[in-house]
């Protein structure tokens, strides 16, 4: 019988956590290629009155258009906050923080700028062997995700993005310059970012403009690309135990618990179907083939997955090692005539009249995290990790150069205590990174005053400020959280 973990394990991986596109900036420099994430442009929430004003999509018409007439448009994910030439400072200063690992993604144009090329791109190679030996000077372990919601622009305009079958043996490339370049430097990987999110944005999450297919497919392509993604991980997989035995590759999904609005049968029913689609992904991924569940979904919804022969084979043998996951929010769901276009997606309309919202109206649920790793371990019994979990809000920068987030050390320290109670519940918790641990360039709405981090930076929503770095009131509070291994709070 196993025994009770009262706290957090020996050698827990506690951390931060962000993404190439949101921070490196440099986005012509290095050999670099464009990626879909350079065309972002930014659309000022506060102008138009909507908080949540999402870049996410781009169609084919908007893409011409920026590449015409670049000059008219801003395009914060190009700039982020300079990464590629502050590595140093910034890594320094997760090492103040006592960092054991720090998540990070790999620009795919960085290494293949078209992602067509026959070699890599030696100096894109070459800047994260220096971002690796940086961290490895300080004891931190990178943790490396593949593809986070970029990829080489010329691979949508050549191809659709993920629509096309032609993106695996890229990717499979791709991976295998990864990991025989960085076989001792790098043991954590991630294959995909939330590749759920595919639901959400196609664009985002893989590089397809959606103007280009037929309305009524959209759902068929959603999952036909999602497909192409998991037999790309799956050879990623096999490719990391061939070079690499050693590694630990995982998968990740935003982690999207629905709670059911009342306890109306139909009610509960709907949250069930609702987080059958969110562990579809991971179902997949860690079991190696499809669940049963998504036979009906696929026949009602009169989706059709193109399969080859072989790819059951390519899915059985790339199962992942872990799952990792984001989580920012729970989901009410009920039984209604949207229900099914509401299942899956980022934010639910309904809110959860027990929860308070965030400055976002994200709706702030701490046991959700503590119920999700419960079930998620219950479902596939391998090590979990939380890669993403954090308050975005506006600071404010006194005169004196501090940053008073108290708001933010309470809403991490209740994750945080939901997560101790989930280990000693019996979940195989790996690590914990907190989105971002410095602020960087929203995801969402290519803002910079949505900030999440440990370490403010100088600089607004149109790139204007010095880039200096602050400690805020939260990184001294994080450094004596990864002191005392999670004990003081």
């Amino acid at each position: 019988m196993k025994e009770l973990q009262t706290g957090f394990p020996k050698g827990f991986l506690w951390g931060g956590a962000t993404a190439a596109n949101q921070i490196e900036g440099a986005y012509n420099e290095g050999g670099k290629g464009m990626s879909t994430s350079d065309y972002a442009a930014y659309k000022d929430p506060y102008a138009t009155g909507k908080v949540d004003n999402f870049t996410f999509n781009v169609t084919s018409k908007e893409l011409a258009e920026y590449k015409e007439n670049e000059a008219n448009y801003l395009f914060p994910k190009r700039w982020g906050i300079d990464f590629y030439h502050r590595y140093e400072e910034d890594i320094a200063l997760f090492a103040e923080m006592g960092f054991k690992t720090f998540r990070l993604s790999i620009s795919w144009a960085r290494i293949f700028p078209t992602g067509l090329e026959a070699e890599p791109n030696e100096e894109g190679l070459a800047f994260y062997d220096k971002v690796f030996d940086t961290c490895a000077k300080y004891g931190i372990e990178p943790l490396v995700t593949m593809s986070h919601y970029e990829m080489p622009i010329a691979l949508t305009e050549k191809y659709n993005g993920w629509a096309s079958r032609e993106l695996i043996p890229l990717f499979d490339k791709y991976a295998r310059v990864l990991f025989n370049r960085y076989k001792s430097k790098v043991t954590y990987w991630i294959t995909f970012n939330e590749m759920n999110m595919n639901l959400n944005s196609l664009y985002t999450g893989a590089g397809i403009l959606e103007d280009l297919i037929d309305p009524e497919k959209k759902l068929e392509v959603t999952y036909q690309a999602s497909h192409h993604q998991f037999l790309a991980s799956a050879l990623a997989v096999k490719a990391a135990r061939e070079i690499m035995p050693e590694a630990k590759v995982g998968c990740m999904i935003n982690q999207i618990e629905s709670y059911a609005l009342t306890t109306k049968p139909e009610d509960q029913l709907q949250a069930l179907k609702s987080n059958q689609l969110n562990m579809f992904y991971p179902d997949v991924q860690a079991r190696g083939e499809y669940p049963s569940y998504m036979a009906r979904y696929f026949a009602d919804n009169n989706i059709h997955v193109a399969m080859e022969e072989g790819d059951e084979e390519i899915l059985k043998a790339g199962k992942v090692d872990y799952v990792a996951i984001s989580y920012y929010m729970s989901h009410v769901t009920e039984a209604r005539e949207d229900a099914s276009e509401l299942a899956g997606s980022f934010d639910s309309p309904i809110k959860n009249e027990h929860l308070e919202l965030s400055q976002w109206d994200w709706p702030i649920d701490p046991i959700g995290l503590r119920i999700s790793l419960m079930k998620l371990y219950d479902r596939y019994e391998i090590p979990l990790f939380v890669c993403e979990n954090g308050l975005g809000a506006k600071d404010e920068l006194t005169e004196d150069g501090k940053i008073h987030d108290e708001y933010r050390i309470d809403y991490i320290r209740k994750h945080v205590e939901q997560m101790k109670e989930a280990i000693k519940d019996g979940v195989d918790l790996m690590g914990y990174t907190t989105w971002g641990c410095i602020d960087l360039i929203s995801c969402g709405t290519s803002q910079m005053s949505k900030r999440y981090g440990f370490i403010y930076v100088d600089q607004d929503d149109k790139g204007q400020g010095s880039l200096t770095r602050y400690r805020k009131d939260s990184f001294n509070w994080y450094k004596e959280v990864i002191a005392s291994n999670g004990e003081v709070l």
